[in-house]
C-alpha cells in the first residue's frame, strides 16, 4: 500500500520475488488491484479476473469516475472473497505477497482491507503490511510531515490499552 497511483508496489512485489527465489524461497503474488495494467512476474491470482475497474466506469447504470470505480470493485471484492479462497487454494508457499491498490483511503476510511486482513487471518495467514513512500516525494519535507497523535484514548477499553502498549 501507499500513495495512490504510481508508489511502486510492483516494482517492491517484482523485487521481492527475485530476492526470495535468490534465497530459494517459494513465493506468490495476487493482484488485488482492479485497475492494475502490466506485470513483469507471474501471478497466482488476478482480481481483475473477477472485477475490473474499467468495466465498472464503462458501466452507464453504474456512472463511477477512477476513484468511485475502484471503491465499487473493492466492496465488490469483499462480497466475493470465496473467489479469493478458490483462487489460493491450499497454498503451501513461504511467502504470498498481496499487491493492493495505493488509494490510502480503502485503508482509513473502508472496511474492505481491515475485512480482508481478518479474512486473512481466519485462514491462517500470518499477515504484515507494508507502506511504501516514493523516496523522491521524501526528498522535499514539506510534502511529508505527517506525526501520528493517538486521540480519543480515554474511550478505549483496558484491553485496548494494553494491547496498544505492547
Amino acid at each position: 500500500m501507499g500513495r495512490g497511483g504510481e508508489h511502486g508496489g510492483r516494482t517492491y512485489c517484482s523485487t521481492m520475488v527475485q530476492h526470495c527465489e535468490a534465497l530459494g524461497r517459494a513465493v506468490q503474488v495476487v493482484n488485488l488491484d482492479p485497475a492494475a495494467e502490466l506485470f513483469s512476474y507471474p501471478v497466482m491470482a488476478d482480481i481483475r479476473e473477477l472485477i475490473e475497474v474499467d468495466d465498472v466506469m464503462e458501466d452507464e447504470s453504474l456512472r463511477f469516475g477512477p476513484n468511485g470505480g475502484l471503491v465499487f470493485c473493492m466492496e465488490y471484492f469483499a462480497n466475493n472473497f470465496n473467489w479469493l479462497e478458490e483462487s489460493l487454494g491450499h497454498v503451501e508457499d513461504d511467502y504470498v505477497l498481496f499487491d493492493c491498490p495505493g488509494q490510502i483511503e480503502l485503508y482509513t476510511h473502508l472496511p474492505v482491507m481491515k475485512q480482508l486482513v481478518e479474512q486473512l487471518q481466519q485462514w491462517e495467514f500470518r499477515v504484515c503490511g507494508v507502506f511504501l513512500v516514493d523516496s523522491q516525494f521524501m526528498v522535499e519535507s514539506f510534502k511529508y510531515p505527517p506525526i501520528n497523535v493517538m486521540t480519543k484514548m480515554d474511550l478505549l477499553s483496558k484491553k485496548a490499552k494494553k494491547e496498544i502498549g505492547k
